[in-house]
């Protein structure tokens, strides 16, 4: 079985910091997400990378409901990136490789912690089941 546990080098296209054609990502999209305010959505969508989105997301008044939608939110968002024909493609090249969104970061719930092998990979099963639906 084929595992891809990196969203880095020939893989960054899978990663959430992975910039789009309109210069955006899915993190300023989800991190913009986290807030009703139509301010602090605006400043995270003008933010230079996906970085400095995940930061400003940190410090916005985060919507009541955030816990009960963030992954359906995720999952529309990447369903949304993949609609990008060469994108797309190339996540139908991952064929049936298992994808884990192994990080540095701690990060066990859309992820896998790479130190530890703990992770629940929401974002990798995400992908997944982007994948089968294309």
């Amino acid at each position: 079985m084929t595992v891809i546990n990196s969203f880095t080098g020939d893989y960054a296209f899978l990663s959430n910091f992975h910039v789009e054609k309109d210069g955006k990502t899915v993190e300023h999209r989800f991190q913009a997400a986290k807030t009703k305010s139509a301010y602090e959505k605006s400043l995270i969508m003008k933010a230079q990378n996906p970085g400095a989105a995940k930061k400003l997301g940190r410090t916005v008044t985060l919507r009541p409901d955030w816990e009960q939608v963030k992954v359906a939110i995720m999952v529309n968002l990447v369903r949304e990136k993949f609609t990008d024909p060469e994108l797309a493609a190339l996540l139908r090249a991952t064929g049936d490789a298992t994808l884990i969104e192994g990080n540095l970061w701690n990060d066990r719930f859309w992820g896998v912690d790479r130190r530890t092998g703990y992770g629940k990979n929401v974002l990798g099963h995400t992908l997944m089941l982007v994948r089968a639906a294309l």
